[in-house]
């Protein structure tokens, strides 16, 4: 166990520093963290709602900071390139977010194609809270599938720890999330559009 808490330490710090340095980012990584957060307790009373939150509210915000603000350049402070980050990523790097990403939106276009998923789901009407009802059932098998595929991925790339500290990590990520980032916020109106993570700087070349 001891390994396993010190492998979810070091994928967490990775991700940081890495994928979050952007004051945009980790504002929005904040608000995408909120967001799961009330998902989490809705799953209790209304999955297909919390799907819905997941992706559309959670997962927009989220992977918004990672596309248009996060810098792609050379890292000054990990003196890496952009194309060593994608490639040492544990999880979903952006091009595997892409793929994602398709997939989630054009997911209801089966709907269109078939109502009843081709005889996987059961009828419905056709009324526009239904269509939208079914959508978030199609968007939460997606969304467990995502973890569920690269988790069991990278039992085979790395190894079985590996796969079960990313799920872990990104279980828990909101969590981690709000305590890392509540004050990304207050730094963005202060005008740093860039963390520049000088307590990170002497720390660059961790495992």
């Amino acid at each position: 166990m001891q390994n396993f808490w010190a492998e979810l330490r070091t994928q967490r710090w990775d991700d940081h520093r890495y994928y979050h340095q952007s004051r945009i980012n980790q504002s929005l990584h904040l608000l995408s963290a909120i967001s799961f957060l009330i998902a989490y307790v809705m799953m209790f009373t209304d999955p297909v709602a919390a799907a819905l939150i997941g992706w559309l509210v959670a997962m927009v915000s989220r992977q918004s900071g990672h596309f248009f603000f996060e810098p792609k350049g050379y890292d000054e402070v990990n003196q890496v390139t952009h194309q060593f980050k994608e490639d040492v990523k544990v999880g979903y790097n952006l091009r595997r977010k892409v793929i994602l990403h398709l997939i989630w939106a054009l997911s209801p276009a089966l709907l269109l194609l078939s109502p009843t998923l081709f005889g996987l789901l059961s009828p419905y009407s056709g009324g526009g809270a239904q269509f939208v009802h079914r959508v978030g059932e199609i968007w939460l098998v997606v969304g467990i599938g995502a973890l569920l595929f690269r988790t069991v991925h990278l039992f085979y790339l790395r190894d079985v720890q590996t796969g079960l500290v990313w799920l872990t990590k990104i279980l828990t990520d909101p969590f981690h999330d709000v305590k890392l980032y509540c004050k990304a916020p207050l730094y963005l109106l202060r005008g740093e559009l860039i963390d520049p993570m000088a307590d990170l700087s002497g720390d660059t070349h961790r495992a």
